[in-house]
């Protein structure tokens, strides 16, 4: 999973050729995992400010699902949609005004706002500024699986909560895409992580991740392990699940602790007496990436793959998603032309 041999982009790539049509995955309308189909739409242009991407690897999380189903769509949406906010990939074409990044360098991005298309695509054109050079522990495949989810763990550890040595943390949905690195961000910081994860196998990942202590989430008696660990009660909770297993945790958490949670957690914790309460969401930017690429160094972090599956198989991804217990991080094999 770690330090592999990079494919480096050879000569070619400097003077690239891309084509003017490209194979994306998309929708035509909302709907469930059966509305993202093929198309060929246009390689985007790139302005001053951006670079073009031919992208290797996209990754899928359950706001791809959101924006699918229409959650945030606009009075006039504009489709054919293609879906995806993240990924890693190979820059073959800079805007005149990008000094930071030039052709042939393997990069990884975070975009939420994608108007000329997202990563589910052979190509992807994104502002210069929501992209970085991928850490030097991972390859192009593990760095296009940790944008979004990275950024959200990084930040949530380190801004939303400011966790230091010492203190004691609930990570409750350990196991997911976010949680799994969250882990990996606790323990860098000195934290003791008790975990709540999904099923016996996302017990045993969360514990190979690092968490001093793992149960399964749905266990009517979580809060009683919790409290096992951390019998003056927790400085922190990290919330990334909601529902009964999250209120649970709560009750272990000590007057005067904090919550954090990324906005899109349903049903979102409420807040109690005593509880400080902070609602957030990830963002990407040069130097976000900057403090991620160190923390991805630091951690020596690991990024697990749940499924990987090719793009033209985008629809079967959804269909993962929506069955849940991802146990990891799905992503897709944009060149893999299996289907």
């Amino acid at each position: 999973m770690l330090d592999r041999t990079r494919n480096l982009p050879n000569h070619s790539h400097h003077a690239m050729h891309v084509p003017r049509t490209m194979f994306t995955a998309g929708i035509d309308r909302y709907g469930g995992p059966e509305v993202i189909t093929a198309h060929a739409l246009p390689v985007p242009e790139v302005d001053a400010g951006e670079v073009l991407i031919a992208v290797d690897t996209a990754g899928v999380g359950r706001w791809d699902a959101d924006v699918r189903e229409g959650l945030f769509a606009s009075r006039k949406p504009h489709f054919p949609l293609v879906l995806g906010y993240d990924g890693a990939g190979i820059i073959v074409k800079v805007g005149s005004r990008v000094r930071r990044l030039k052709v042939g360098d393997e990069v990884y991005s975070y975009n939420w706002e994608n108007p000329k298309g997202g990563f589910y695509a052979e190509y992807v054109a994104v502002p210069a500024d929501k992209v970085a050079p991928i850490p030097k522990r991972l390859d192009l495949r593990h760095a296009g699986a940790i944008p979004i989810t990275g950024l959200t763990a990084l930040q949530g550890i380190d801004d939303a909560l400011g966790l230091k040595k010492g203190e004691t943390i609930i990570i409750h949905g350990a196991s997911g895409g976010v949680g799994t690195l969250a882990v990996q961000f606790a323990r860098l910081r000195g934290a003791r992580v008790f975990a709540t994860a999904s099923g016996k196998e996302g017990v045993e990942l969360v514990r190979e991740m690092g968490a001093h202590a793992a149960v399964d989430g749905k266990r009517p008696d979580v809060h009683d392990h919790a409290r096992r660990f951390a019998p003056d009660g927790a400085d922190a909770i990290l919330a990334l699940a909601g529902g009964d297993g999250l209120e649970r945790c709560l009750s272990v958490l000590r007057p005067g602790g904090r919550v954090a949670h990324p906005n899109g957690v349903e049903p979102a914790p409420k807040k109690r007496r005593g509880m400080t309460l902070i609602r957030y969401d990830g963002i990407s930017g040069v130097r976000e990436f900057e403090r991620l690429n160190a923390a991805v160094q630091a951690a020596k972090l690991r990024v697990p793959i749940a499924e990987s599956y090719p793009l033209p198989r985008a629809s079967k991804a959804h269909e993962r998603l929506a069955e849940g217990h991802v146990v990891g991080k799905i992503i897709l094999a944009v060149h893999d032309r299996s289907v």
